[in-house]
């Protein structure tokens, strides 16, 4: 699979709320942020629990923007990210990076930068 097409796939996953699509595409020592908490979870069902508590907290939609390979190898993806409560009220409404580190076809790490 080519990587747009599993970060693709991913961000699909994740919005649609499929745990289960996003998994497969992952390496089994993932790291991924706790975006609104800091560190990081390790590990598939490690996100499975994550997202699933922070689905019950907040609704946040990812949609990708553009995918750059980087220099360094790793890949760059510019989102549009918008956080709503779960009353509808808008927390966060802004672009910014994920990047990621892919390994033999599945992610291994991602971490998120901001400008």
């Amino acid at each position: 699979m080519k990587v747009d097409d599993i970060i693709e796939k991913a961000y699909k996953g994740f919005n649609s709320r499929d745990i289960d699509s996003v998994l497969p595409l992952m390496h089994q020592e993932i790291h991924w942020p706790k975006a609104f908490e800091g560190g990081y979870v390790v590990g598939p069902e490690a996100i499975r629990g994550y997202w699933t508590r922070q689905w019950s907290e907040i609704n946040p939609i990812v949609k990708p923007q553009a995918i750059i390979e980087r220099e360094d190898g790793k890949v760059e993806v510019l989102v549009h990210q918008l956080v709503k409560d779960l009353d509808g009220n808008t927390i966060f409404d802004g672009n910014v990076k994920h990047v990621y580190e892919i390994q033999n076809g599945l992610l291994l790490k991602m971490d998120i930068e901001t400008d």
